[in-house]
């Protein structure tokens, strides 16, 4: 039997983790969080000093890495290393791009995410910022989930400092406009590719945004 596949694109601060974590939670599939493949990767390149995009391929090809689909025990092993919570410090993040720019490093790491995909059952729900339109293009439901910049700040630096106060959200605001930018070199996630459904969450709620991605669901599958 197929695995039914919704895939998921958006920038930082949609709620494009949350939504999809509880929709897979709801829907009894399995999460995957591509990103954070990512991540993963750029710590280790971080931790053995690599940066040559030659010796980022090998590293990435090299590696081996395990991630959980379990939408309630999120979890991922680098060559045995447990670095879950490792790859969300903020200085992992100014290494993504020596990953995530490579495109041979891109392809391994997306075939990595196929293989995931293709293993799931009954069904999986993948987030990132490339699933519409490559890693799983044919998938049955396709969503970009948008918000205001202003929104989408706002709510990660609630979720980064528990408070969106001028303070807090001075100090996300370049967080996000620059990783936004180095993202947009590689991927588009900004525009919906035919078949894409837009879901624009500036004005709804975590749950009104669960409830309209599982209408979709309903509708499609």
């Amino acid at each position: 039997m197929t695995a039914t596949v919704i895939a998921i694109d958006g920038p930082s601060g949609v709620g494009k983790s949350s939504v999809s974590k509880e929709t897979a939670r709801r829907l009894g599939f399995g999460y995957l969080d591509t990103g954070a493949m990512y991540r993963a990767m750029a710590w280790l390149a971080h931790q053995r000093g690599v940066g040559d995009p030659g010796d980022v391929v090998e590293l990435v090809r090299g590696a081996e890495l395990e991630i959980s689909t379990d939408p309630d025990a999120f979890a991922i092993e680098v060559d045995g290393i447990d670095v879950t919570d490792d790859i969300r410090d903020p200085e992992v993040a100014q290494f993504v791009q020596t990953v995530s720019a490579v495109p041979e490093a891109r392809s391994e790491l997306i075939e990595r995410q196929r293989e995931i995909i293709a293993a799931a059952s009954p069904g999986i729900v993948v987030e990132g910022r490339d699933i519409t339109t490559v890693v799983a293009p044919q998938a049955p439901v396709r969503i970009l989930m948008t918000a205001d910049e202003s929104v989408r700040i706002a709510r990660r630096a609630a979720e980064l400092h528990g408070a969106a106060d001028a303070a807090h959200v001075d100090s996300t605001r370049a967080q996000i406009s620059d990783r936004d930018a180095r993202d947009a070199q590689t991927t588009n996630f900004t525009t919906a590719a035919d078949g894409v459904v837009t879901l624009d969450t500036t004005h709804i709620g975590f749950d009104e945004s669960v409830a309209a991605v599982l209408e979709l669901i309903g509708d499609r599958t």
